[in-house]
């Protein structure tokens, strides 16, 4: 006995455009200008990585300033009052960061006006993001937080 299957379907089968077929233009050129690739294929990564659920406090790039966070942290706009990030509670004022970058580098965060160095979740956050940047930034050829792929 032979059993016969029937031909697959070319209901479904279509002709590609190589429109169709390339991802969309942001995503593939978004960070085509910055020099170092390492850090643009994490900035890449953690873009894909926190429309899946990676929170933004703890990211070690910065989409905005395209850079590693610790060499934007203490632009303003790193300021989250609301949350607490680099904001001291203690006394309502921002909380300072100063890096150095010399490997391994260190991070620090302090407050002008209590200064008393400023321990809540939300700075622990900074620090660990920072250092963690750090970290990554001196991490080489093969960082031994991620493993990004040569051109």
């Amino acid at each position: 006995m032979v059993l016969r299957t029937p031909p697959p379907s070319r209901a479904h089968l279509r002709l590609l455009a190589a429109a169709d077929t390339s991802p969309p233009a942001r995503r593939r050129d978004r960070y085509g200008e910055i020099a170092d690739r390492r850090l643009a294929a994490i900035l890449a990564a953690e873009d894909v990585a926190e429309e899946h659920g990676l929170s933004a406090h703890i990211r070690t790039t910065c989409y905005v300033h395209r850079r590693w966070v610790h060499q934007c942290i203490s632009d303003p706009m790193h300021i989250l009052i609301v949350t607490g990030h680099r904001w001291c509670r203690r006394c309502d004022r921002t909380v300072e960061v100063q890096v150095d970058e010399t490997f391994p580098g260190t991070v620090e965060l302090f407050c002008d006006g209590c200064g008393v160095p400023p321990d809540s979740v939300a700075n622990r956050e900074v620090l660990r993001a920072c250092r963690t940047s750090l970290s990554a930034m001196h991490g080489g050829e093969a960082s031994t937080l991620y493993v990004v792929p040569d051109r």
